[in-house]
């Protein structure tokens, strides 16, 4: 193991998207994650390839068990005396009908860091219904604002619900809850919404249109695909770059390069304007290729970049150069992020399947053999 986390034991309840991105996150900075998994799943996946690529569990050591046995909850309340967090991502209500709820868990450890995702909040109209990240992102008012003019609301993936307002905010706020608990020796419980941390990511567009200079209307303002200057086009190979020029100096060395000399190019901040040099952009932009407008614009200051599909970017030369994906069990995928100077994160486990390290884990924190064994024969852990 290695990372700033190291040393530090997460107990992780299985769960989809967020809750597994936040503990692949935790892992990749060094914490022992053990991620327990359902005692039902042990012979669905054995084996199965699929548990293999599953790369939002990577780092992780399985416990399979069974929460629905006193046995089984007993289990995980036993490796919660001897844990520094849990994270789990169950609707609200359900960890404690399991009886591994926050109260039963800090009576257990008082310095747990107890992490809940859920997409709504732990309370509220809303606190129980279902939701995915597009429900989500559209209460917070984030979904909204994303799509070309004259279109509908284009879902940005589920990257800002599931993992950037959801498992990546949870992940700081263990971060936080873990360091806070060093400081007291308390823990705490984390409610961590993904409704909540979508909109705490549009705090700046908040603030423009507080200041006036954000149009309500999709599409029309300057980084919504309104202006001429930063959006995508399409080359004449049919792939596509991206421009960025907003500040004047780049804007200036995005004229110079593309041949940009007509007066209207003047216009830069002139929101009339944009709707005719965006037409004009792309047709100069398809007149050359995407490697062409590379050899053109890479290291300058035009602000640029390839659109890159996610089977390409590991090969282009900057991302190969960082390291930004590695290679691992045969499989590429992002490595770890940020960087850190002196507890370098390491990649540190491939996927485990359910229940791998049942035995291992439990004679590791303290289960004698023979418990181990009657929990088998009892079905409370497989």
């Amino acid at each position: 193991m290695s990372g700033p986390l190291t040393g530090t034991t997460i107990i992780e309840l299985q769960g989809i998207g967020p809750g597994p991105f936040c503990g692949m996150m935790l892992a990749d900075m060094g914490a022992d994650v053990i991620r327990i998994d359902r005692a039902q799943s042990v012979a669905a996946t054995t084996g199965a390839p699929r548990a293999r690529t599953d790369f939002l569990a990577r780092g992780r050591r399985s416990v399979a068990v069974d929460l629905k046995s006193p046995d089984g909850v007993e289990v995980v309340l036993r490796l919660i005396e001897k844990a520094d967090g849990l994270i789990e991502g169950f609707r609200p209500g359900v960890m404690e009908r399991l009886g591994i709820g926050p109260d039963a868990a800090l009576a257990r450890n008082p310095k747990l860091v107890f992490g809940r995702m859920t997409g709504w909040g732990q309370d509220g109209p809303y606190a129980q219904a279902a939701g995915h990240d597009i429900n989500y992102i559209s209460l917070a008012g984030a979904l909204d604002a994303i799509g070309r003019k004259g279109t509908g609301p284009q879902p940005p993936l589920n990257l800002i619900g599931d993992f950037g307002g959801g498992g990546m905010l949870l992940a700081f706020g263990m971060a936080c809850g873990l360091f806070e608990a060093a400081r007291s020796g308390k823990g705490q419980v984390i409610d961590a919404a993904m409704v909540d941390g979508s909109a705490t990511l549009m705090t700046m567009f908040h603030s423009m249109a507080a200041s006036g200079i954000w149009n309500d209307e999709r599409g029309t303002n300057m980084l919504d695909t309104g202006a001429h200057f930063y959006d995508c086009y399409e080359c004449s190979d049919g792939e596509y770059v991206s421009i960025g020029s907003i500040e004047p100096q780049f804007y200036a060395e995005l004229r110079r390069i593309a041949g940009l000399t007509d007066a209207k190019w003047d216009r830069q901040t002139d929101r009339g304007a944009w709707p005719s040099l965006k037409d004009d952009l792309a047709a100069v932009i398809k007149q050359k290729s995407q490697s062409e407008w590379c050899a053109l614009m890479e290291h300058t200051d035009v602000c640029f970049a390839p659109v890159l599909s996610i089977y390409d970017a590991p090969k282009h030369p900057h991302n190969v150069h960082r390291k930004t994906f590695v290679e691992a069990g045969g499989h590429v995928q992002p490595a770890p992020s940020p960087r850190f100077s002196r507890t370098e994160p390491q990649l540190s486990r491939l996927p485990s399947v359910p229940g791998e390290h049942t035995d291992d884990v439990l004679a590791e924190k303290g289960f004698a053999a023979s418990d181990i064994a009657k929990l088998r024969e009892a079905g409370a852990v497989k």
